[in-house]
């Protein structure tokens, strides 16, 4: 029953970054990119919390919160460089 629900939740969240993906493509502001991307980091370490659970090691734990630290630093100085048009001061 977990593998169902496991398959059930990669799949949604693998539209879930199709659509993220669609909407950089396509965003009509840099503010609807920057976000996408952002939703973009979130599904992606869900994914990798998702695979740590199907194979049972923590080695994805590990990496999800890597990812995380990651993502965040990238969308603030994404949105610090849009804002200002630099990164450091």
């Amino acid at each position: 029953m977990i593998e169902a629900a496991l398959v059930f939740a990669f799949g949604c969240y693998g539209l879930g970054l199709l659509a993220n993906l669609w909407r950089i493509t396509r965003g009509p502001d840099v503010a609807d990119r920057i976000l996408a991307l952002d939703t973009m980091v979130i599904n992606l370490i869900a994914i990798l919390i998702l695979y740590g659970i199907w194979h049972g090691t923590a080695v994805y734990y590990e990496a999800a919160m890597l990812v995380a630290m990651v993502g965040f630093v990238s969308t603030v100085a994404y949105c610090r460089f849009v804002l200002r048009g630099d990164i450091i001061e």
